[in-house]
């Protein structure tokens, strides 16, 4: 039998102003300026320029009007403002606008892309219409780095079951190698073997070192990745000498063919958030606001809510309407706060962070770093450690030697023989310090490192050495072996 139950509890939920104040906080300097103008694109009470109107002259004028207030609070409720917000994000980045600058041309850079080049010399080809339409097909499965990695079996199925063309694997091989023929050298390869095959067969067949890097790649390819140089020599019956001139020749081939074009996506340009100065040995941060022009609400919006005050407020429409105004004006209110609180939290924390690692901004030696953690800033400028972890996201400062991820400056600590903690960031330069000075011929192990970092005063574990060796992106001993 079902029974009503009426239970009590707290619950915690985030406002309309919250919400926002979140969201802002989490974008960069790069995109605020398009954040904001998307919310003044929707939002006809909110636009650019020095504040005017005080924000509290709307909401007093109203004030002696109960009736009036009730219904416009039963008609804006925050559920409703919410789901209105969500249906902000239907505003695209290429509106047309393009501000008031008179200086752009409304020029538009091209660039040729490694598929354009392909395309280019396929259409050159002497092919018939079958080898050209399954060419090209080869041709729009190839990825930006040059290889073709979907099988060609998985690629004669796409055919039957999108282009009801039917196929075999050994036709498409065929076609394949009219398109490994193109520029670059490697282009259509399927593996990295292949690709290095590719570009050697290229070469001057006549020349004994390249005989000599077919026959690696081609027979002893697993023991080239694993820098098992002594065993090739051996089976080649070589001297070191021809290995090494082999193994040059190797490493000087390309890789990934495709990024000759130039191919690699757009160009990224960094906006720092912040700009330290030093001015004198005085260190000053300012937020760079290039892109958070000032804000204000909308005059006349705002004498409209007055407008309708003064109407007959028994008629639905009027009631609506100034429901409306009063909604738009409201969160015309929040965002402007919401900036606003934004800029000053970014700047305190920013503030915090600088005094931490005052030593390190003065010239920028990464071994006067301290260790820092995110608890450690929150604590001293008493926010929670998500804000904080919000602010360090996606955020960068610009220094005079260099732009830095805010991220970079947290680091764990690393304990000495002394007694001080140091920064990780301290101890994995002089482990890859350590690394490149180590005998290329016997690369030093893990166990040989954290008895190295340990004879330095650093109390590392050699599990901490691997952690940190792969963070720094460098191989195990064994492959970093040279000859």
């Amino acid at each position: 039998m079902q029974k009503l139950v009426i239970t009590q509890g707290l619950l915690q939920k985030l406002s309309p102003q919250q919400i926002q104040f979140i969201k802002l906080l989490q974008v960069p300097t790069a995109e605020l300026g398009t954040r904001i103008k998307e919310e003044i694109a929707i939002n006809p009470a909110l636009e650019e320029g020095q504040e005017e109107v005080a924000r509290e002259e709307y909401d007093s004028e109203d004030a002696n009007d109960g009736d009036y207030q009730d219904n416009a609070r039963d008609e804006l409720d925050l559920d409703s403002y919410l789901q209105y917000e969500e249906m902000s994000g239907y505003k695209m980045y290429g509106d047309g606008y393009h501000g008031q600058n008179e200086d752009w041309d409304g020029s538009i850079v091209t660039r040729r892309t490694l598929h354009d080049s392909l395309l280019q010399q396929f259409c050159f080809l002497h092919l018939t219409d079958r080898q050209r339409f399954l060419g090209l097909y080869l041709l729009g499965s190839i990825e930006n780095d040059g290889y073709l990695k979907r099988p060609l079996k998985a690629i004669a199925n796409d055919l039957v079951l999108t282009q009801s063309l039917y196929t075999t694997e050994s036709e498409l091989e065929d076609t394949l190698k009219m398109v490994q023929a193109l520029e670059p050298a490697g282009i259509g390869a399927r593996d990295l073997r292949e690709c290095l095959l590719l570009q050697l067969r290229r070469r001057r067949q006549s020349d004994v070192s390249i005989q000599l890097a077919l026959q690696v790649i081609e027979h002893f390819f697993e023991e080239f990745s694993k820098k098992h140089y002594e065993k090739i020599q051996r089976r080649l019956g070589v001297s070191r000498q021809e290995v090494h001139n082999v193994l040059t020749l190797i490493t000087k081939l390309n890789p990934k063919p495709g990024s000759v074009q130039g191919d690699d996506d757009r160009s990224h340009y960094l906006t720092p958030d912040f700009i330290l100065s030093n001015r004198h040995g005085s260190l000053e941060v300012a937020l760079n606001v290039q892109n958070a022009p000032e804000l204000r609400i909308n005059r006349t919006f705002a004498d409209m809510l007055d407008t309708y005050h003064k109407g007959d407020k028994t008629n639905k429409s009027v009631r609506e309407a100034a429901t409306f105004v009063k909604q738009k004006l409201d969160a015309a209110k929040w965002f402007i706060d919401a900036i606003r609180q934004r800029q000053a939290t970014l700047m305190c924390t920013m503030s915090a962070i600088l005094n931490y690692q005052y030593d390190f901004f003065l010239d920028g030696d990464e071994t006067r770093l301290r260790p820092m953690i995110l608890k450690d800033i929150a604590t001293i400028i008493d926010m929670d450690v998500s804000t904080v972890s919000r602010v360090a996201s996606s955020k960068c400062i610009q220094t005079e030697f260099g732009l830095y991820p805010l991220k970079y400056f947290f680091s764990e600590g690393i304990a000495t023989d002394s007694g001080e903690d140091a920064s990780s960031r301290e101890v994995k330069n002089i482990l890859r310090e350590l690394i490149e000075a180590e005998p290329k011929r016997k690369p030093f192990s893990d166990d040989k490192l954290e008895k190295l970092l340990n004879a330095k005063g650093y109390n590392i574990a050699r599990r901490t050495v691997a952690k940190y060796r792969e963070q720094l992106h460098i191989p195990v001993a064994r492959l970093r072996k040279q000859i």
